[in-house]
């Protein structure tokens, strides 16, 4: 979904297009006013043409879409901003024919796509906090595995670092062998870095780059 078509779903919950084919009337705005005005939130709104032109092109000359939101990651907000909301779908009813759906049935089609969005961001939850679980589990594995002198076994073995750390490859320098693991560079070139990281940041536990 475009950004600035998830804002306007994230304004106006319950979208509702009563006829595509219905010519649009123009909105005539007093000249004294300091800014255009914002039909964002309006739910009489014109739809654009080119989606018009999509909706007779599939059949549809009437729709409901109602936003499904859900909160956004604890990744994505700091420790001391507010959780924000995010669009996670969408539930979208057309009809063939012009179609008018009163007030109150559209504020019931809200109200039932909030508790189903409630339900989607438990469940979404329930899917981060099961992850984080396995990442601790396999972190302990291969702690278990450096603590007992076998640090080797974090590549040859599984779980292994690529199942803790999204890349596509690893190497391990070690007793001055290497153990690769996906893609990597070649030797040469990881005993370059080794090097490099002994003569720069050898008081550095960890060094990463983007």
């Amino acid at each position: 979904i475009p950004q600035a078509s998830r804002f306007l779903f994230m304004k106006n919950k319950v979208r509702m297009i009563c006829d595509a084919l219905a010519p649009p009337v123009k909105v005539i705005q007093d000249n004294r006013l300091p800014q255009p005005l914002s039909l964002c939130g309006s739910t009489l709104r014109s739809p654009h043409g080119c989606h018009s032109q999509y909706m007779v092109n599939m059949g549809s000359i009437a729709s409901l879409v109602m936003s499904v939101v859900i909160n956004e990651d604890d990744d994505a907000t700091s420790g001391s901003e507010q959780r924000g909301r995010k669009l996670w779908g969408l539930v979208v009813c057309h009809h063939t024919s012009p179609r008018f759906i009163p007030f109150p049935l559209r504020y019931a089609c809200e109200f039932l796509i909030q508790v189903f969005g409630v339900q989607i961001n438990k469940e979404v939850e329930l899917g981060v906090q099961l992850k984080e679980k396995h990442m601790l589990r396999t972190q302990t594995v291969l702690c278990d595995m450096l603590l007992r002198d076998a640090p080797v076994g974090i590549i040859t073995q599984s779980p292994n670092v690529m199942d803790l750390v999204k890349c596509d490859g690893a190497a391990l320098y070690y007793k001055q062998k290497f153990w690769s693991l996906g893609v990597t560079p070649t030797e040469a070139q990881m005993r370059d870095i080794a090097e490099w990281l002994l003569e720069y940041h050898s008081e550095s536990t960890g060094l990463s780059t983007d």
